[in-house]
């Protein structure tokens, strides 16, 4: 079943229904005026699987350079404070 919400709280709570999965229609005086239709999110799974290989392939790289992770992070500092 639609859910049905009013003008104001579509707009007051737009960051939650952004997040829904169910389409929803939006009501003015009674009368609905439209319909919001969310477009399917990318699955979190696949972000984080994604950022997990990043995250293999830099540790890859840091070890094939004979470069630690903590002299990385030191050198982004120094940079960072330099702009």
């Amino acid at each position: 079943m639609l859910e049905k919400i009013g003008m104001r709280e579509f707009r007051n709570n737009l960051a939650k229904y952004l997040n829904s999965d169910r389409p929803i229609a939006v009501i003015r005086h009674g009368q609905t005026v439209g319909y919001f239709l969310p477009t399917q999110q990318p699955p979190v799974d696949a972000e984080l699987a994604g950022l997990k290989r990043a995250a293999e392939k830099l540790d890859a790289l840091l070890q094939e350079a004979g470069i630690a992770e903590d002299t990385l992070v030191a050198e982004f500092r120094q940079l960072r404070e330099q702009k």
